[in-house]
């Protein structure tokens, strides 16, 4: 007998969004670090060298996101989040070890370092995705938005909590201890997972993947097309932000006569303030969702967002106070160029195919994260540490104005609360 739907089980949802992107940002934020002080990658490659970590491991994500998805319709979401944190625990505890495990492999550090890195993002890849999912199963289009802000924004409390709090522990208890910590996190997740989180979708009856019948979604309906195209753009926003800009502060400390660990606590307070700034906008953007429709929502988050990833082509030192008008207007749109698309697609999926739909979508969101990071990292290398996040403007205000050609020609899944009353935003 299926267990009812409670209040609690809404809470562990967003407790565990919260735990995940705390996970996750927390490897990405100590990345650049432990690859200079322990692995010793010099500045000349960092770029090149901190991009492939990121491209690598989308590769791998990419061959099994869509699959897990699958997982999930068939087999409920629930078992996929629970292996999913206990197979990112597992590279979490072996990362710092990277060098002794390489010597005894007669391998290099890097490599193993890179192995982790990929059992570390295919386990998340089994948890993100189907935590979006189920925001998407607790909920129905009049609540969804506001739903699935409220995941959004513990999601970004987490990262905000990361950069704001936890990256300031390397300085005060030491890189390593901070590392162990990531372990201990997934371990967490994976825990509250099977304590309080319960399956209610449906379950998917075909034994084979139902790709055909995604791709004639997809064919047939522009506005589908649109959410993938956004996240093949947008998705990988905040691994830009999270990746790029801490390089530029590790690898520009000395410049300007700093040590590592005190340019990675100002980094991680830029970043910090990017982050709160996100978690000040996601009830906006669940409340503009709702009143105006998710289309407009698209057109303007876009804008947002492009309008300040271009504007760093005038930032010329990360540390003094300019660098946070472009990260801040970055921040107002984020949230909007994240939530969404999601949110639409998750309206125009059918409840069955729920997760091999989010499959899809997440598998066009990784294409791009490979193509944005990748090229991110040799602009980085060759123009300058602002190129990255000009190109990712670019993109993001080519989507704009695609959205806004969809937006008129297509109706929204749902009426805005301003042409129905009966709508009502939960948040």
């Amino acid at each position: 007998m299926q267990q009812q739907l409670e209040g609690y089980h809404r809470n562990t949802l967003y407790l565990l969004s919260a735990i995940c992107m705390i996970f996750m940002t927390m490897v990405l934020a100590i990345q650049p670090i432990f690859l200079r002080t322990v692995l010793g990658i010099d500045a000349d490659g960092a770029g090149t060298v901190n991009a492939t970590v990121q491209t690598v491991t989308e590769v791998a994500d990419l061959l099994f996101v869509g699959y897990l998805g699958y997982l999930s319709d068939r087999y409920g979401r629930v078992p996929v989040v629970i292996y999913g944190f206990l197979f990112a625990a597992v590279g979490a505890l072996m990362i710092p070890s990277s060098l002794e495990i390489g010597v005894w492999l007669g391998m290099s550090g890097l490599t193993i370092f890179y192995l982790m890195r990929i059992i570390m993002s295919l386990g998340t890849a089994a948890v993100w995705p189907q935590l979006a999912a189920l925001a998407g199963d607790f909920s129905d289009q009049k609540g969804r938005a506001g739903m699935m802000a409220n995941a959004a924004f513990m999601m970004s409390f987490g990262a905000t909590l990361v950069y704001a709090v936890i990256m300031q522990i390397p300085q005060h208890a030491g890189l390593m201890a901070t590392m162990y910590l990531v372990a201990a996190v997934a371990l967490l997740g994976a825990w509250f997972a099977n304590r309080s989180l319960i399956d209610v979708a449906k379950k998917l009856d075909d034994v084979k993947i139902p790709w055909k019948k995604v791709k004639k979604l997809v064919k047939e309906d522009a506005r589908l097309r649109l959410t993938f195209a956004s996240a093949f753009s947008s998705r990988n926003d905040m691994v830009l932000i999270g990746l790029f800009l801490m390089l530029w502060f590790v690898y520009f400390a000395d410049i300007h006569g700093l040590t590592q660990e005190e340019a990675v606590a100002q980094g991680g307070l830029l970043i910090g303030s990017i982050g709160a700034m996100i978690l000040l906008t996601i009830p906006l953007w669940g409340w503009f969702i709702q009143q105006f429709g998710r289309l407009p929502a698209i057109v303007l988050s876009m804008s947002l967002s492009g309008m300040g990833f271009v504007s760093m082509w005038f930032v010329v030192n990360p540390f003094q106070w300019e660098i946070y008008i472009p990260a801040m207007l970055i921040a107002a749109g984020q949230a909007g160029t994240l939530l969404s698309p999601q949110v639409l697609t998750i309206d125009l999926a059918p409840d069955e195919m729920r997760g091999s739909v989010l499959g899809a979508f997440n598998t066009v969101g990784g294409i791009g994260m490979i193509l944005f990071v990748q090229i991110g990292g040799f602009l980085f290398d060759y123009f300058g540490p602002y190129a990255p996040f000009v190109f990712t403007g670019i993109g993001n205000l080519a989507i704009m104005l695609y959205a806004f050609s969809v937006m008129q020609r297509c109706e929204e899944p749902i009426p805005p609360r301003r042409q129905d009353p009966a709508v009502e935003y939960d948040f």
